[in-house]
């Protein structure tokens, strides 16, 4: 299984997301902060 999480570089907030909340995310930037957010801001893990 194939998880995604976002990691935001100003408040460091780290929360796993599917792939709507990826593209909210990278439009709109972080959830807690609203800090830009860039594809390299997330992190691929295979379980």
């Amino acid at each position: 299984m194939t998880t995604v999480h976002f990691t935001c570089t100003d408040c460091a907030q780290t929360i796993e997301v599917n792939d709507a909340m990826r593209e909210t995310i990278l439009d709109t930037g972080c959830p807690v902060c609203t800090a830009a957010a860039a594809e390299d801001d997330f992190a691929v893990t295979c379980e």
